[in-house]
């Protein structure tokens, strides 16, 4: 009975980690892989904790099987967090690479705010939380070009 549990609990987990999101935090590795795979990167500033239509993006699409599917695809996925809890404090380099990010992309400072850009790093749109389901959500970020 104990092997079928553990057993159990183990295909759970390995189901779980390949329907996950692959979120990078470092924007070099992300242009480099951008560039290496043809894909233009996903960069989205959210407040992880204290954001309502941050939590909801994450929850009605970014965390649905569609769009990782297609993400996984199509897009490097990078998230610039800001949580407030202390908690949930990045490192110090983590929030300085995150600030950086904010200055260059993001100047208004709006949460959520999902960029496209290239692998270059030059921005080729941007949008936020939209109550809308995966499939529209994706032709608006790749509307982008």
């Amino acid at each position: 009975m104990s092997k079928k549990l553990i057993l159990s609990a183990f295909l759970l987990c390995v189901i779980s980690l390949t329907n996950a999101q692959n979120w990078l935090t470092d924007i070099a590795s992300a242009k480099e892989l951008a560039s290496k795979e043809n894909k233009h990167i996903i960069l989205v500033f959210q407040g992880s904790d204290w954001c309502a239509p941050c939590i909801k993006l994450d929850r009605e699409i970014w965390s649905t099987p569609e769009f990782i599917k297609y993400s996984k695809e199509h897009f490097i996925m990078v998230k610039a967090d800001f949580p407030r809890k202390s908690k949930n404090k990045l490192s110090e380099n983590q929030q300085k690479q995150n600030n950086q990010l904010m200055e260059k992309y993001n100047t208004q400072g709006y949460f959520p705010f999902v960029a496209v850009i290239d692998n270059n790093g030059k921005m080729l749109g941007s949008t936020g939380y939209k109550k809308t389901n995966p499939t529209e959500y994706i032709k608006i970020l790749t509307s982008f070009k």
